[in-house]
């Protein structure tokens, strides 16, 4: 597995948002460090790699996206990471103690990230049916990261075989909705803990909602991998920025699962220092009214309240009707050596 410093990777997906720009891709990565990602995530496809340069309606998106009326090739084209610039993005990553890695989309993309020694690899989710581009990615005995977007239970299963077939072991699935932006009654997190125990597998959330609740919440149900599309200014545009989180929404984002981490912290049953401390105030059994030697212990002179130095409230029925053994004040704490 990646390695990480906390029970979360975040990864700062930079997808398209580079505005064209080797100088906005880099300045970006600095962002992703300054905002406290773990990761940076590149897309490795040209437009003849990734589709073919078709006209016929089929390769016309007309799905009710933001991207609606292009055609396939000319979105990404449009989109597309330069390959000569994966380099000077892998020294950027470097330089700022970033990992840096990327989602090939097809052998030729594979081929070029092994000479940069791409750490990881993801296969997005319109990918997880290429059987081929799982096993020859899976083959480099990189961990796996794998998107569902659009997957069917037997299709995760085909892509967890698949790599599991050429020795694999390290995959981690991620539940993603397919949707740019996608609607939070979409994200349906409670598949994360479903996929942990179905696949015996590590999950996560790549995220397409508004905002950073969905993420903070795919911790709270076992998540321990977010991705999250991430650009330097809005204002750069580009077919990812209407669902990418800025440094400052993203560092908010990255704030909030690390509290959220801290809350969850651990099954803990045990008394700190603090606690011992704080158990004072429990409850326990107290004299409330002055007594008598020989006086009978009722509901009138002994009662459970706070503090906790009597006895324990457990023991409240066992004694009633015994006697005091001498005169007590009220508000004394009740020990047992006090009764006959």
């Amino acid at each position: 597995m990646f390695s990480k410093k906390n029970n979360t990777f975040i990864i700062a997906e930079l997808s398209a948002n580079h505005g064209g720009k080797l100088e906005i891709a880099k300045e970006t990565v600095r962002a992703a460090k300054r905002a406290g990602a773990d990761a940076i995530k590149l897309q490795t496809y040209t437009a003849d790699t990734i589709t073919i340069n078709g006209k016929q309606d089929h390769f016309k998106i007309t799905q009710g996206t933001h991207w609606d009326g292009q055609y396939l090739y000319d979105l990404y084209k449009e989109a597309y990471l330069p390959w000569e610039w994966h380099k000077e993005l892998f020294e950027t990553a470097k330089e700022e103690s970033l990992i840096c890695f990327s989602s090939p989309f097809d052998f030729s993309a594979v081929d070029f990230l092994e000479t940069l020694n791409c750490p990881i690899y993801k296969i997005a989710s319109f990918e997880i049916t290429d059987v081929p581009l799982i096993e020859y990615t899976a083959k480099k005995g990189k961990p796996m990261i794998i998107s569902t977007g659009i997957a069917t239970i037997e299709d995760i299963e085909l892509a967890i075989d698949t790599c599991k077939n050429v020795g694999n072991n390290d995959i981690t699935i991620l539940k993603c909705t397919s949707a740019y932006p996608a609607e939070p009654e979409d994200a349906h997190l409670l598949t994360i803990p479903d996929i942990i125990s179905r696949f015996n597998v590590k999950s996560g959330l790549s995220d397409h909602t508004l905002g950073i609740e969905a993420p903070v919440v795919s911790v709270c149900v076992g998540g321990s991998v977010i991705e999250k599309h991430f650009i330097l200014d809005k204002t750069i545009g580009g077919a990812d920025a209407h669902f990418s989180l800025d440094e400052e929404e993203f560092a908010a984002m990255v704030k909030a699962v690390r509290t959220a981490e801290k809350v969850l912290g651990k099954v803990d049953y045990e008394l700190s220092s603090k606690k011992k401390k704080s158990r004072e105030f429990c409850r326990s059994l107290f004299i409330v009214k002055d007594v008598k030697e020989g006086e009978v212990l009722t509901k009138e002179n002994v009662r459970s309240i706070r503090p906790g130095f009597g006895i324990h409230p457990k023991y409240y029925y066992e004694i009633m009707g015994k006697k005091f053994n001498e005169d007590l004040k009220k508000g004394t704490p009740l020990d047992f050596k006090f009764i006959n």
